[in-house]
């Protein structure tokens, strides 16, 4: 552990600054979040991508959605095993100890981890497909969203499947038996959404036409 060092300057001197203000305006909030315990009324499932920031898109406060970030806001299909699912742990929490009543899946525009995908699934991307590569085995999650746009203009493709990022990821969580029933019993909301992260806009996913409408 002797190569771990001490934080960057630029984030310590960020780091006081937001203590002097940021905290010290809001103190009294942020003790009562951690003497009551969060309550999120939300999950939101969203990509690693730096450039995707779901509490400013909302105008989020502290405390108000549980966020799990992995590539390609991906949620694989329900497999109970003796693996390590910190996706699946992540939305098990959400629904079954802080009961939140919606569950988002974010996806957006440019996507690292989607390109890749559609690289590996036409033979592009050979590193991806090694078994040692943690990144195209998680990536193996969307393959039934590839099969679905494969047919597609190639200038279409890398949106589309973007947007099926977002559907196979919804219908993977319909698997999970504990979200199946917590939307059976009108206790949870699922929802799809879409983000251009160069325009700002934000698309929903709307089941009875099979596609993503403007928000």
């Amino acid at each position: 552990m002797h190569r771990v060092r001490p934080l960057p300057a630029f984030l310590v001197q960020r780091y006081h600054g937001w203590k002097a203000t940021g905290y010290k305006d809001n103190q009294a909030w942020y003790r009562r979040l951690a003497d009551e315990g969060q309550r999120p009324r939300a999950m939101i499932i969203s990509c690693c991508d730096s450039r995707v920031n779901a509490t400013s898109l909302f105008e989020a406060d502290k405390g108000e959605f549980f966020i799990h970030r992995n590539i390609a806001n991906l949620v694989p299909p329900y497999s109970p095993d003796g693996n390590q699912h910190g996706t699946s742990a992540a939305v098990e929490y959400a629904v079954t100890a802080l009961k939140v009543t919606h569950l988002i899946v974010l996806g957006h525009s440019k996507c690292g981890g989607v390109q890749g995908c559609l690289d590996m699934c036409q033979g592009r991307a050979p590193a991806m497909e090694e078994e040692s590569s943690f990144v195209g085995r998680w990536m193996d999650i969307l393959r039934p969203g590839f099969e679905r746009i494969k047919d597609l203009d190639e200038a279409d493709q890398a949106g589309a499947l973007e947007k099926e990022a977002v559907v196979v990821s919804l219908e993977n969580l319909m698997g999970f038996p504990f979200v199946r029933q917590a939307v059976d019993d009108g206790e949870l909301t699922l929802h799809g959404l879409w983000t251009d992260i160069g325009e700002g806009d934000l698309e929903w996913w709307d089941p009875s036409t099979n596609g993503f409408q403007p928000v």
